[in-house]
């Protein structure tokens, strides 16, 4: 599964808009809006959800599952849970 958070922060990583990631996985830029715009995991039809996770595949993206290691390598973000956004110290 992928969240919208990770969406987000893929194209973030990659420097793409909802255009181009639309674009690279062959769906249309609504479907990507409609993905992004969920709360929590990513609901909508299988097929445009593996293009979008494929296409960032082979962006370069890794997506990094909860509890799941990266072996690979390379630069990444993930985010835990202990960290809520209003407790953040400078």
């Amino acid at each position: 599964m992928i969240t919208s958070a990770q969406m987000r922060a893929a194209r973030a990583l990659l420097g793409i808009d909802q255009r181009e990631l639309a674009k690279l996985a062959g769906v249309s830029v609504p479907t990507i809006q409609r993905m992004e715009a969920s709360g929590g995991n990513v609901r909508g039809i299988v097929e445009s959800l593996t293009r979008v996770v494929d296409a960032l595949n082979r962006a370069g993206v890794e997506l990094i599952g909860e509890h799941a290691r990266s072996e690979d390598g390379g630069r990444g973000v993930r985010l835990r849970h202990s960290a809520a956004p209003d407790k953040v110290e400078p």
